[in-house]
């Protein structure tokens, strides 16, 4: 017969002024088992778990059940004051008789309160006399962390893990570190130079002897669970020898071939062999397989005859690495909405309508104009721009529903970086509202007015039209009440920031969500926003959604900072709370794989003496497996049970009710 104890709290008046505390005790006693019960003020107090351990070791109980709050809240604090007396820890059970019954049963008699806190008390003691002895799992980590993604979250959360004294596996996609912060001219509030502060970062990174950095990378597969994953990277060729290449730039300077920048955003031209930017990390080319004549008919081959290393080599192929890893961030970045979106505003017919970031290569001293604000049309200085808002943004009918969140501060900025270079221009801003919310943004946006001149117009754009060379912008000023025809030299689309094209394929890889925008989402968006439901995934910075440089910065630390944590133990414990698959019944049904939110069941073959297969069998991965429950109820042959949630225990509860 066990030998257990009933601890009922009052929770000062939270439980006590609709439950008769002293009568749920007083009814536990004829229960068989219980040789203990007693009902305290405050149960998860200092006093209260020393009284609880106390009575543990005097009564020799071999389990415990405490009636008071949410098991989310001080399930922790009780089974660690169990284990602290010599208790199994998961031989503690709570009954939840404040959120379930005192906070929605208002009852001034307490009859209902008590009723049902006797009932649910009794529920689970049942449960609590079928419990097993769980001990923690306890799991080996590979401390080597993999950063997906080379723009300022993933450099940040890379160095900060590297700093921290742990390995880390950088993979870019593109051929060089920077993302979309290596595009900008200059950053709001401060208006220091994006440059100045991204090139010496890609440096470190490039130097640092904890960080193995694999650019115009991809991942292309992930197995394993926390601590113990296993990637598998391809490495793209490059068709130039990294470990022989100088940089000199006599191959990209001979190549006769160009195509449209991705970079510049088709504003200017590019070799064939190319390097993005002047800045790239690494310094090394990239030859554009699909449009390099000597790859695709074996014609011309110039980039190789002057190469002074001879490191160039059109026969290279693609690379397989496999990398074991303990922890992987996500810091993928964002898109800009596709232009095909915006026919009303005539882009992609009129080349003087450009989008945000096409404005900032403009603006930029490493820009396609060396930093002179020029029309792409003719390269004429505009003396008047149009800078529309909520391009897309805030838009169900483009599918958006979202703000971008940093529009409003880049356009403010861009009508300062307009002013700045052309004195006697004109800037006008469609708006409608003006989102500030960060640290000296609102003086930002109401400088852009006040000392620069921006002429905001609150109100939609309808159409824009070409008309004798000028760019005819129609819309509506909403506060005067006026129609607003105005004539400019171009127009410049605060375009929608939309996650990465690939986003859903790599969130599959991972295993771990995303929202129907494509971004990834996290485990809770206050109390574990860097974290996924998958362990062991962090995220950091606009894959997750709109957000400007300060907080990506910030996410890419508070990842590494996860990272470590995880890192700071040899061995991580695990709640022993997980599914268990009787495999003599299972019929290889595979709901359970199908079910499962966390990819913890595996397809797992039978074989016999001789080494054949027999049978397949599901199989739960216990480091992966965080005891939902999703699979026992998928189960057709009800072959899943969940360890201290067995369908013994849950009928017994079920039967006390």
């Amino acid at each position: 017969m066990p030998r257990i104890g009933v601890f009922v709290c009052q929770c000062g008046n939270n439980i006590a002024s609709t439950v008769d505390t002293a009568k749920v005790a007083e009814e536990m006693k004829d229960m068989p088992g219980v040789v203990y019960t007693a009902d305290y003020k405050f149960m998860c107090s200092s006093p209260g778990q020393e009284s609880l351990k106390e009575t543990v070791k005097e009564h020799k109980l071999d389990g415990i059940v405490v009636a008071a709050c949410s098991p989310h809240m001080h399930e922790k604090t009780f089974r660690k004051a169990c284990e602290k007396a010599g208790l199994n820890p998961y031989k503690c059970e709570i009954a939840n008789i404040r959120e379930q019954c005192s906070w929605v049963h208002h009852d001034e008699t307490k009859k209902t309160g008590t009723i049902k806190s006797i009932d649910l008390t009794r529920m689970t003691l049942e449960r609590l006399k079928r419990n097993k002895d769980l001990t923690k799992i306890s799991i080996p980590i590979t401390k080597r962390a993999l950063v997906i993604g080379g723009g300022v979250a993933g450099i940040q959360a890379a160095l900060d893990i590297a700093d921290g004294g742990r390995d880390v596996i950088l993979v870019e996609k593109e051929p060089s570190l920077g993302g979309n912060m290596a595009k900008l001219s200059e950053t709001f509030p401060t208006m220091d130079c994006s440059q100045c502060i991204m090139t010496p970062k890609m440096v470190e990174v490039e130097l640092h002897d904890r960080i193995t950095l694999y650019t115009y990378s991809e991942v292309e597969k992930v197995d394993g669970y926390i601590g113990n994953f296993t990637v598998t990277i391809r490495k793209k060729a490059r068709f130039v020898d990294e470990d022989l290449c100088t940089g000199c730039g006599d191959c990209w300077n001979k190549c006769p071939f160009k195509i449209d920048s991705e970079f510049e955003h088709g504003l200017t031209k590019r070799k064939v062999i190319y390097t993005p930017f002047p800045q790239a990390v690494p310094n090394i080319p990239v030859i554009d397989k699909e449009n390099c004549p000597k790859i695709q008919k074996d014609k011309c081959g110039a980039c190789a005859l002057v190469c002074g290393p001879e490191c160039i080599d059109f026969t290279q192929e693609d690379k397989i690495v496999t990398e074991d890893v303990g922890a992987i961030v996500i810091a993928t970045g964002f898109d800009l909405m596709k232009n095909s979106k915006f026919a009303e505003y005539g882009y992609g017919k009129y080349k003087d309508v450009i989008n945000g970031l096409q404005f900032e290569r403009l603006a930029s001293a490493s820009g396609p104009t060396a930093g002179e604000i020029q029309r792409p049309s003719d390269g004429k200085v505009p003396q008047s721009i149009v800078f529309i808002q909520c391009v897309g943004s805030r838009n169900e009918e483009k599918g958006v529903s979202y703000c971008s969140k940093i529009c409003c501060m880049y356009t403010a900025k861009h009508t300062m970086l307009y002013k700045h270079k052309v004195h006697d221009g004109q800037s006008y801003v469609f708006y409608m509202d003006i989102r500030a919310g960060g640290k000296r943004y609102e003086e930002f946006t109401r400088k852009a007015i006040e000392e620069d001149g921006a002429m905001y117009l609150r109100g939609r754009v309808s159409r824009v039209y070409e008309k004798n060379g000028k760019l005819v912008v129609q819309g509506a000023d909403t506060l005067s009440g006026s129609q607003v025809v105005i004539e400019a030299d171009m127009v410049v689309l605060a375009t929608a920031l939309v996650s990465r094209d690939n986003a859903a394929d790599l969130a599959q890889k991972l295993g771990v969500g995303y929202d129907k925008h494509k971004f990834f989402s996290e485990y809770h968006p206050k109390l574990k926003p860097v974290e996924t439901v998958t362990g062991g995934i962090y995220l950091a910075g606009t894959c997750v959604g709109p957000m400007d440089i300060p907080e990506s910065v910030s996410m890419g630390s508070a990842a590494a900072s996860k990272v470590q944590a995880l890192f700071s133990a040899d061995m991580l414990d695990r709640e022993p709370i997980t599914a268990e698959v009787a495999e003599a019944t299972c019929n290889a049904c595979w709901d359970c794989v199908t079910a499962c939110p966390y990819t913890a069941i595996d397809r797992t073959e039978i074989k016999n003496r001789k080494g054949e297969v027999v049978s397949m069998v599901a199989r739960v991965n216990k480091g992966l497996c965080t005891g939902c429950g999703t699979c026992v109820a998928a189960c057709r042959s009800k072959t899943i049970d969940l360890a201290g949630y067995t369908d013994e225990q849950v009928y017994a509860a079920l039967n006390a009710f």
